[in-house]
C-alpha cells in the first residue's frame, strides 16, 4: 500500500505559487471577517435538497467576491465554486480555482463556531495551492505544492503515530445522513479505543489531521470544493492521502482518507470492513 503521495506532482512556475497563495490568503481574510461578523445574525437560510444543507447570503457574497478578484489577478483560470457552478472550459483547463464560502453553513447558521472557507488552486495531479480560513480560532491555514504547510504562518508538519488509541477520528455525515456502515466504523474505532467526531466541515476535519488534533479522516463522499484547499494542507503536512480502495489520489472519486501515515493502513481497514457490514 502506497501512503506517501508518489502520483507526479509537476513543478509549477513560482510566480504563480506565490502570487497564487497571497491572493487566496487574503480571501480568506475577507472571508474570516465576513463570517464572523454574521453568524448565526439573521443568516436568512434556504435549503437545498435536504434540510440540513443550507446555503445563505453569506455563501453567495463570498462566491461572488471570491470570483471577482480571482477573475481580475487570473484571467483564464477559470473558477469552480458550490454555489455558482463551473466556469466554462473548467474541465479541460490546465489549472482551476475550486471554492466553498462556507463549508459548516448548518454550523453558521446556527451560529455553532465550527466552520471554514475553504479556496485551493487545482491541476490534473491534485492541489496545487490551498487556504483554508478557521474563522472562530483566527487561523489562516495555507500550503502550497513543495513549500509546506503553514498555520498563520507558522510552519506545520504532521508527527507521525504508530496506534490510533487514544485519539480521534474525523468523520462526517452523507448527503442523507450517516453513510452505509459508518456504525460499524464507530464499533471499530472504540474497539481500538479511538474516538468518532462528526463535527459539520469536511475542511475543518482533514485540517485537523494536518495540524496533528486527529489521527484519520474519513469521508464516504464529498465534493471537491469541500476538501481540495485541505487536502493540499494535510500533503504538504506529511499526511496519507488515500481512496477507499488504498490507492493513492489526492483527490479521489471514491471517498477519502487522510491519515497520520503510521495509522492509514488501520483506519482504512476498519472502512473496508464497515462497507461489507
Amino acid at each position: 500500500m502506497t501512503l506517501l503521495s508518489s502520483r507526479p506532482r509537476g513543478p509549477v512556475e513560482p510566480g504563480l505559487l506565490s502570487r497564487a497563495l497571497e491572493v487566496a490568503g487574503r480571501l480568506a481574510n475577507d472571508a474570516t471577517d465576513v463570517i464572523t461578523a454574521t453568524a448565526g445574525r439573521g443568516a436568512r437560510p434556504g435549503t437545498k435538497e435536504s434540510p440540513f444543507d443550507w446555503v445563505t447570503d453569506t455563501d453567495r457574497t463570498l462566491e461572488r467576491h471570491t470570483r471577482r478578484v480571482l477573475t481580475a489577478e487570473f484571467p483564464g483560470i477559470p473558477v469552480v465554486g458550490e454555489e455558482f457552478g463551473a466556469d466554462m472550459g473548467s474541465d479541460d483547463a490546465e489549472y482551476r480555482w475550486v471554492v466553498d464560502p462556507v463549508d459548516g453553513t448548518a454550523n453558521y447558521v446556527a451560529g455553532i463556531p465550527w466552520c471554514a472557507y475553504s479556496l485551493a488552486l487545482v491541476d490534473s495531479a491534485g492541489p496545487v495551492v490551498g487556504v483554508v480560513a478557521d474563522p472562530y480560532r483566527g487561523q489562516i491555514y495555507a500550503a502550497a505544492r513543495g513549500r509546506g504547510a503553514r498555520a498563520n504562518g507558522q510552519r506545520v508538519s504532521l508527527v507521525d503515530r504508530t496506534s490510533t488509541a487514544g485519539s480521534l477520528v474525523c468523520t462526517e455525515f452523507a448527503r442523507t445522513g450517516p453513510w452505509p456502515g459508518m456504525g460499524h466504523f464507530i464499533e471499530r474505532a472504540a474497539a481500538s479505543h479511538a474516538g468518532v467526531r462528526v463535527l459539520g466541515s469536511a475542511a475543518l476535519a482533514i485540517a485537523q489531521v494536518a495540524l496533528g488534533h486527529a489521527a484519520a479522516a474519513v469521508l464516504h463522499s464529498y465534493h471537491e470544493w469541500d476538501v481540495a484547499g485541505s487536502v493540499a494542507l494535510a500533503i504538504e503536512a506529511g499526511a496519507a492521502v488515500l481512496d477507499r480502495h488504498g490507492e493513492d489520489a489526492p483527490l479521489p472519486v471514491d471517498g477519502l482518507l487522510v491519515a497520520a501515515p503510521g495509522v492509514a493502513e488501520e483506519v482504512l481497514a476498519w472502512w473496508q470492513e464497515s462497507a461489507t457490514c
